[in-house]
């Protein structure tokens, strides 16, 4: 393969920046975006209970704009360090799926918000997990291909998942459900790489406005989704956050400890641990809406807000660790 002229490396790494300080602002106000999106959803449901019909497109479009942003390279630590791109994606799917049971055990939650948590602890990686990793000093290549991973995977693994532990609560079409992923997600996904890798140059030039496209997309996923549960809100909206709190703290609690006791350094740990608790809760939401109902859409709302307001704040924390390390290393 040619190698770039100095000229191309350079535009290439002056939008990989661009690209990372849009990323770091449209995560620091994203919360805020999500924050506003529910309000809109909750206080006017009839002016926006007609956005739900297009929730699929949304996420489409969302997975597309993922995919725009990788390239094959991204996956190569799938070869050159597939033990630590393993631990990660297992612990996404395991973890999280188990945190789900349990909570909606100890929580006694209503059949359609229990599926709604068990669906959320299915779904993979969330899609703001590469720049919170790199806000907390992790390893951005790593998260990158956990996401990737987790989400390319997601097609079998997560209607596998939801009809085993939900399928007791109400019926899962496994099968319609991993046609719909592979709709919203896959093919958006696959679409993006080969425009990428076809049309690099003119798509490195449009890099920072992707992760707005993010924002803005599940936005629209939680303003219909919100709008369609807006009874569930009042009658249950507390116990559902409660429960997204425990579920996402204690998927990085875990999915931290697991890095360490498998003895990874802790740039590896803080990286699996913002990928466990993290959840691509835009796809766990147009899941729920599409094959159940508004209320198990719920709970992918709520935490669609939380985790990336508490993401941000575990960034903070493992950005003062690791100065507290580096300084007890100087000494």
């Amino acid at each position: 393969m040619a190698e770039q002229d100095p000229s191309t490396q350079e535009l290439t790494h002056t939008a990989q920046v661009k690209e990372d300080r849009s990323a770091r602002l449209a995560v620091t106000v994203f919360p805020a975006i999500i924050i506003v999106a529910f309000l809109v959803g909750f206080f006017f449901p009839d002016q926006t209970a007609g956005l739900g019909e297009f929730t699929n497109i949304a996420l489409g479009i969302i997975m597309f704009a993922m995919g725009l942003t990788l390239t094959l390279p991204d996956f190569a630590l799938v070869v050159k360090r597939p033990l630590p791109v393993l631990l990660g994606t297992m612990a996404q799917y395991v973890i999280m799926p188990v945190l789900a049971v349990g909570l909606v055990w100890i929580f006694q939650l209503p059949a359609e918000l229990a599926v709604g948590v068990i669906l959320v602890g299915c779904a993979p990686g969330g899609t703001s997990s590469n720049v919170i990793t790199y806000l907390a000093k992790g390893d951005v290549a790593l998260s990158v291909t956990i996401t990737s991973v987790s989400t390319l995977l997601a097609p079998m693994i997560t209607p596998l998942l939801t009809q085993w532990l939900a399928g007791a609560l109400l019926p899962v079409d496994a099968g319609s459900m991993a046609w719909s992923i592979v709709q919203m997600v896959l093919i958006p996904i696959v679409a993006g790489l080969l425009v990428r890798w076809l049309l690099r140059q003119w798509i490195d030039k449009i890099l920072p406005l992707l992760p707005w496209v993010s924002v803005l997309g599940i936005a629209y996923v939680v303003i219909a989704v919100v709008s369609g549960s807006a009874d569930a809100i009042v009658t249950a909206g507390w116990l559902v956050l409660l429960a997204v709190i425990v579920h996402n703290g204690t998927g990085y609690l875990l999915g931290y400890g697991a890095a360490r006791l498998f003895g990874y350094p802790p740039r590896v740990a803080r990286t699996t641990s913002v990928e466990v608790g993290m959840q691509n809760s835009g796809l766990a939401a147009t899941l729920a809406a599409s094959h159940f109902n508004p209320t198990a859409a719920l709970p992918a709302a709520v935490f669609s807000v939380w985790h990336n307001i508490s993401g941000g704040l575990l960034a903070v924390f493992f950005r003062w660790r690791a100065a507290q390390h580096a300084e007890r290393s100087l000494d």
